[in-house]
């Protein structure tokens, strides 16, 4: 069975790159611009969840990671955090996220730090 991702981003070309990788590794990718998969998240039962820290219009990707960590049926899920941001370490930590992701990224890196948290 394919392990599933969840690929939340911001920038519709970073999107189209991760998601077309990710397929091409065997996973099954729901790919979004929004944080509508998030609202679903019990339907598409995720593996792991693969969010920005910053979506337009949207909360940030570290709240939604706190938001899922601190939920009895999503805790288990595994979330790793992408960004530029300079402070992505601490970011991640304090959201409690698996791993996280810096832009830009080596894409066998981020395909490693997929799998090993799948």
């Amino acid at each position: 069975m394919k392990k599933k991702v969840v690929l939340i981003q911001d920038d519709e070309d970073i999107l189209d790159i991760m998601d077309e990788v990710l397929t091409d590794e065997g996973f099954e990718v729901t790919s979004s611009l929004s944080t509508e998969p998030i609202e679903i998240i019990d339907e598409i039962d995720p593996d792991v969840v693969v969010v920005d820290e910053h979506i337009r219009g949207s909360k940030k990707g570290s709240k939604i990671i706190e938001e899922l960590k601190s939920d009895a049926e999503t805790e288990d899920i595994a979330a790793v955090l992408t960004s530029t941001s300079y402070d992505l370490p601490q970011t991640a930590k304090a959201c409690k996220a698996d791993d996280y992701i810096e832009k830009p990224f080596d894409l066998d890196h981020m395909v490693d730090v997929v799998k090993k948290n799948s």
